[in-house]
This record gives C-alpha cells, structure tokens and sequence, in this order.
C-alpha cells in the first residue's frame, strides 16, 4: 500500500543551516499494517511523514501509493490517497461549524457538489451511529459549534473525519501530543479501534516509546534521517522500552536523549 524507494531530502543545501533529514530512507508497508515510528528530536519522523504527504517533496528516490507513483505529486493532489490527523486538534476541523457539518465536508470531500438541501436525515442518522463509536456522547451534540469541544473530543472528531471515505493510507503525526494522558489514552483506543475495523493502512508517529511498543503491529526507530530499528509480529509484541533502548544503543553507538519520549 506505501512503498518508499531510498528517499533523501536535505533542508538548507549549500549554507551554513544545511541539515540532512532524509538519507536514503527505504520502507515498504502492506496493506493493513499499522506502523509506529518513534525517534528523537531530529531523527527524521516527521519530514517522513511530510515526504509521504507531500508537505516537501523529496531531493532523490520514490514514493508509491497503492502502486501509484506519487513522488512528484503536490499535496493536495495526494490527498485523495490520503487520511491525515495532525498534532494540534485545532487542526482539521472547522471551529465555527456543527459538529454533523464537519462531518458532511469530511464524506462529500473530492465529490461534486449540488445544489440540495444540506444534511439529509439518512446522513444525520449515519453521523450519529459513528459519533456513538466513540463513546464521547458527541451523537447527542451534533449541532453543537466544533469550536466548543475540548482538544480531546476534537481530536477524536478529526480522526473520524480522517477515515470517513477510507483512505488508501491513514497518517497520524503525533496527533495526541497536544493531549493529557487520560484524553490521549482515549484518543489511541479510539485510534486502534478504527484502523483495526477497517483495515487501514496506517503510519504513526510518535514521541512516547510505550505508546509504539503497546500500538500497531510493526515498529520502526530512526536515527540521523534513517530507519535503524524495524520490529514487527511477536517480537514486537515481546518488546520492552528498555529492550529498545539496548537496540538503540547497538545500533547507533549513542544513548537515546530524548526524555519525553521515555517519560511521555
């Protein structure tokens, strides 16, 4: 479903902020994987992430999407493969819509439009059995201002808007970073639950190293804009922090000095 062809993207070429964040970085994903990638500040996670969406488009390589070669897409050309829940839950949804009018966007996005009353009572009737599947009593709120949610409840809205139209790829960039462990927990139940019900092809990024072990059937470490750890099936499973802390340190010669990322 992802296929990435040693990718190498550098910022700044040529002066004194040169950084390399990229270097021939080579991933393969089937569909239905769901893939966490965690990784210190600067590892190279979230200009992956970007390179897939198309945020920046790569110096070298490929990227294919569902056998779609994508690399010199912009992004909002990807966005029909694509499913995206960002870090900061203001992002994503409209603040001064009803919670069932961001919903309507989500599921007639890349559709023609027509000239029809808006939301009709069989739609009104579908948002409000997903909303329940989030167990947040937004199904008894769906004319309430989305802007009146907590990040929480946004989030979780985002992330069914994000998966409305089942995406060819789900991509999740740190998107409970923003949150306070009870809310984010919440969030990440909500999160497996949907990937695992349709079957998403998914890829998230991470801080917290107990969140990637627990989430997602296969995970990757990077280090200086390279993958250098890859688990998945019952090693994965099996795994601990402090084991990937031990592989880290093998690998890479260096301790791992990202403190959220351990304490998150």
């Amino acid at each position: 479903m992802l296929d990435i062809r040693n990718i190498s993207k550098t910022f700044n070429p040529g002066t004194i902020n040169e950084k390399t964040a990229l270097s021939g970085v080579s991933l393969s994903l089937n569909d239905g994987d769901f893939v966490t990638v965690i990784g210190g500040n600067g590892a190279g996670k979230s200009t992956l992430l970007n390179a897939v969406a198309g945020t920046w488009l790569v110096d070298e390589g490929q990227i294919l999407i569902d056998g779609n070669d994508v690399t010199k897409l912009p992004e909002y050309k990807r966005a029909k493969y694509l499913g995206r829940v960002f870090q900061d839950p203001m992002t994503g949804t409209a603040a001064t819509m009803e919670i069932q009018e961001n919903l309507a966007l989500a599921e007639r996005r890349g559709k023609s439009r027509l000239l029809r009353p808006g939301i009709t009572r069989q739609e009104r009737a579908e948002y409000k059995e997903l909303l329940k599947m989030l167990g947040l009593g937004l199904e008894n709120r769906m004319t309430a201002k989305v802007g009146l949610l907590s990040g929480g409840q946004r989030q979780a809205l985002t992330l069914l808007m994000a998966t409305l139209q089942k995406p060819k790829l789900l991509l999740l960039d740190e998107h409970t970073a923003a949150l306070d462990p009870k809310t984010a927990a919440k969030v990440l139940e909500i999160t497996e639950l949907i990937v695992n019900r349709d079957h998403l092809t998914t890829l998230m990024i991470t801080h917290n190293m107990k969140d990637a072990i627990t989430h997602g059937n296969r995970l990757i470490m990077m280090n200086e804009g390279k993958i250098i750890i890859d688990i998945s099936g019952e090693d994965k499973k099996k795994l601990t922090v402090k084991d990937l802390l031990d592989q880290f340190e093998r690998v890479s010669g260096e301790q791992f000095s990202n403190d959220s990322a351990l304490l998150g």
